[in-house]
């Protein structure tokens, strides 16, 4: 691999590999968007972007360089011999081609920044391999999740005629104003899925306080009781998650069946804490285990018992770990589809995920479906987005001591 320590080398090559996956982006982006098709040249993208890199370690200046590859990656656009070939109008034409002209400019020179066109020091060239790996990370992993989520929401977003005509056209017809969302307004006034939401969302706030309630004083008492079996209980407390759900459903469902709690909410409110406790265990006896027991044997010779130690010490200062493992919780219940499924058939009880699943009929058309999962996503979405960092700090709580 010693041929790749010179910029002349490596330049190209990057630029070959970048433009290739700014052209795919930049196509498919514009074809959900307009409904027109656009599609990548792969040896085109791979020339064009061999002769982008080579200018970008160039002895041209900064300013020269970015031109002459927005230059060049433009007009070959326009003329239909570039990295994107594009069956639509002279407008979105241009637009398009502007747009992959600019963005393969701009970020071919912050990949290859400093990078010189003779012999590179291994510092040079990991520097410029590891800025187009995590650019091209950025861009596949953002589009794993952005792409499905566009999809369903553009379908949603559509009629019936529109999706029989071209299921693949994701355009909107922006004059039918706000009628493009009638599906979610037949979703609430005919489906009832307000009442939907009003369960989940009840259920899943019910959940996370049995979850606490339990999860509290038995993380505790694993940090920091000694009992016999401490350490065995410790690792087990996971080893549920080894048995998959679907070998404990005809126990379960024959056992709500008999005690009469099938079809109701309150078996679903004292089935969803059975899924949770062990994770909210987990994670708070890690938590528990990372604060200082100085405070906690301080309050205790105050004369505190150990309840008064616990609720006054110990909770507040485990709230980003308590905050965390709620909205984990609360994930979880709210998503939870397996046992809804299994345990309700009457729609006044209905879940929010056992709501959508009935909207998987061939009687009903495919924007209802697609409306009833933007509805059971969003909320969770834009709650996980707003309370992240307790998230991420709840989760790598207790992971290093001291």
């Amino acid at each position: 691999m010693s041929f790749l320590r010179f910029g002349f080398v490596t330049g190209p090559l990057i630029g070959a590999l970048w433009l290739l996956t700014l052209s795919t982006t930049v196509a498919i982006t514009f074809s959900f968007a307009t409904g027109d098709p656009f599609r990548p040249s792969f040896w085109l993208s791979l020339g064009i972007g061999a002769v982008a890199g080579l200018v970008a370690v160039g002895p041209l200046a900064r300013l020269q360089k970015l031109g002459a590859i927005v230059a060049v990656i433009f007009a070959l656009t326009m003329i239909g011999a570039g990295p994107m070939v594009a069956e639509a109008g002279s407008a979105v034409r241009i637009l398009a081609a502007a747009v992959l002209a600019g963005v393969t400019g701009w970020t071919t020179l912050v990949i290859m920044d400093d990078t010189p066109l003779h012999r590179l020091t291994r510092h040079e060239m990991e520097a410029a391999w590891i800025r187009f790996l995590t650019g091209f990370g950025y861009i596949f992993f953002t589009a794993i999740v952005l792409i499905p989520f566009y999809v369903m929401v553009m379908t949603s977003l559509k009629s019936q005629s529109a999706l029989l005509q071209n299921p693949l056209d994701f355009s909107l017809d922006l004059d039918k104003g706000w009628g493009l969302f009638r599906s979610y307004k037949e979703l609430f006034q005919d489906f009832k899925f307000g009442r939907y939401m009003w369960t989940s969302f009840y259920v899943s706030v019910l959940t996370v306080f049995i979850t606490l309630a339990f999860s509290i004083p038995g993380a505790y008492a694993v940090a920091r009781l000694r009992f016999s079996g401490q350490k065995a209980f410790s690792r087990s407390i996971l080893l549920i998650y080894m048995v998959p759900m679907i070998v404990l459903a005809l126990p379960i469902y024959i056992a709500f069946s008999m005690t009469g709690l099938r079809n109701t909410v309150i078996g679903i409110i004292l089935i969803y804490p059975v899924t949770t406790i062990p994770v909210a265990l987990y994670m708070l006896q890690g938590y528990f285990r990372g604060l200082p027991a100085e405070v906690e044997d301080a309050g205790l010779m105050d004369g505190l018992n150990r309840l008064q130690v616990i609720w006054k010490i110990t909770l507040p200062l485990a709230l980003p770990a308590l905050a965390s493992v709620s909205l984990y919780v609360f994930m979880i219940a709210w998503n939870e589809f397996l046992l809804a499924f299994m345990l309700l058939d009457d729609p006044s009880k209905f879940t929010l995920t056992r709501g959508v699943s009935m909207l998987n009929s061939s009687e009903i058309p495919r924007e209802h479906l697609m409306a009833g999962a933007v509805i059971a996503t969003l909320p969770v979405l834009v709650l996980f987005l707003g309370l992240e960092k307790f998230m991420t700090k709840g989760l790598t709580a207790g992971s290093v001591k001291g």
